[in-house]
């Protein structure tokens, strides 16, 4: 599939890199297909990558991988909306996190309350809303110097 986006240009993505997002991202329920992007140069998949919609090509939200953030990070993920992914493993199961950029970038945050979790057998995934304490603004900066992003 060639896909023209309004980031990276006209891209390429083979049919085994489409990732079915069953009820979309929260607040936008009408994009279920995406790929993802990311520096493939470095392998790079530890800092913010791009979750590029393939139904509206001028979206991508950026996400990353929440351990590089808050390595402690296990969410208690309801088993009833996990149901819908398939059989899920530690090794078939992919979560990220978005990543919210304002103009000040000491105010950079990972959403940690609703993590995106792709069965990556399947390539089918969803954003689910985790019971529990986890805040929808942890700070990178403070996260990454040594204080408690929350």
């Amino acid at each position: 599939m060639r896909v023209n986006t309004r980031l990276f240009g006209e891209i390429e993505i083979a049919d085994e890199k489409i990732i079915n997002l069953i009820h979309g991202l929260i607040g936008f329920p009408d994009m279920k297909r995406y790929t993802l992007i990311f520096d493939e140069e470095k392998k790079d998949k530890g800092n913010i990558m791009w979750l590029q919609s393939l139904d509206e090509t001028d979206f991508a939200m950026p996400v990353m991988l929440p351990h590089v953030v808050k390595p402690d990070y296990a969410p208690a993920l309801n088993e009833d909306s996990l149901e819908q992914l398939g059989d899920l493993n530690e090794d078939n199961t992919y979560v990220l996190v978005t990543v919210r950029v304002p103009k000040n970038p000491k105010e950079a945050s990972i959403n940690l309350k609703a993590p995106i979790v792709i069965n990556t057998d399947t390539n089918v995934g969803d954003q689910i809303i985790i019971d529990g304490n986890e805040p929808v603004r942890y700070l990178i900066h403070d996260a990454i110097h040594g204080k408690d992003g929350e």
